[in-house]
């Protein structure tokens, strides 16, 4: 299919063109050698859009043929592609299809973009009277996860501001204009996460501050007063830490304590010589004159 849209488009290369005077037809040979890539460009699309691709303003009536090759990153290479004689191919088959749009130019239909759809289009578009051959860079719009609190470091406040996990990277900025540092930090399946730190000075009160995140899909204002993580100095929790751990020596000398006096209560107990009943008995000298008494 593809050596004979080649031989078609060098035989409609042959422009022809109409005397008016002499009443003859005129064959003008052109330039039948496909350009390089004379455009390049980057497409972002949101989950779940219509996403349309173009690599020509020129209308269908002036097409010879157009082909579309996709390198997909999930998937192998494929191609689809139409001529003026209504011949087709399609080796994708995923649902993309070429359409015209109301006033006959043609496009490239992704429905339903998602990530399997991101990868590099290239589109060689041969008309009459030339040709085009564009690269797009197709990829796909993530919003990212917004995270902003106060932290310290080095007994210093610190603001941080991040966007997680997003495409493209976010911007960020703050509403006081201080020196901010911003880095970008691995995220995951390509994504980009943006951080940035924001140094406060000693005894300025943060309940106002705010950072602002910068989005393709969204453009937010965030107040760090209501995500902020509460923050005690060094020697609070210091004091924290030492009031835990003298409950926790003081719960484990009771117990130690205990159990050295149940140890002690045993070892008496199996000391201890068993004590016998023994009745009283009286004296013989008494009983003998009681006795006498009675027969007395």
């Amino acid at each position: 299919m593809r050596e004979t849209m080649w031989i078609y488009v060098v035989i409609l290369f042959l422009s022809e063109t109409q005397s008016v005077e002499s009443g003859t037809t005129e064959r003008a040979p052109v330039n039948t050698t496909f350009p390089p890539i004379t455009e390049r460009r980057n497409e972002l699309f949101s989950n779940g859009s219509d996403a349309n691709l173009t690599c020509t303003d020129k209308m269908w009536n002036e097409t010879f043929y157009v082909i579309w090759k996709i390198k997909l990153i999930n998937k192998t290479r494929c191609e689809i592609n139409f001529d003026s004689h209504g011949r087709n191919s399609d080796t994708c088959n995923d649902g993309k299809s070429l359409r015209n749009t109301s006033n006959s130019q043609p496009y490239l239909h992704i429905p339903k973009f998602s990530e399997d759809d991101v990868g590099i289009y290239t589109c060689e578009f041969a008309y009459r009277g030339g040709a085009t051959n564009c690269e797009i860079h197709v990829n796909i719009t993530v919003t990212p996860e917004i995270k902003a609190w106060i932290e310290y470091k080095n007994n210093t406040m610190v603001a941080v501001c991040r966007a997680e996990n997003g495409n493209p990277a976010a911007n960020i900025s703050w509403n006081h204009a201080r020196n901010s540092s911003v880095q970008q930090l691995p995220g995951i399946n390509g994504l980009f996460t943006v951080e940035s730190r924001l140094e406060l000075p000693e005894g300025i009160d943060p309940e106002n501050l705010s950072c602002t995140i910068s989005h393709q899909n969204l453009n937010k204002i965030v107040f760090l007063e209501y995500q902020k993580v509460k923050v005690y100095s060094l020697w609070l929790y210091a004091l924290i830490a030492g009031i835990i751990i003298a409950f926790l020596a003081g719960l484990l000398f009771f117990l130690v304590m205990k159990l050295r006096q149940h140890q002690q209560s045993d070892t008496s107990s199996s000391k201890s010589a068993p004590i016998e009943d023994v009745e009283e008995v009286e004296p013989y000298a008494s009983y003998v004159q009681r006795v006498n008494s009675i027969y007395n």
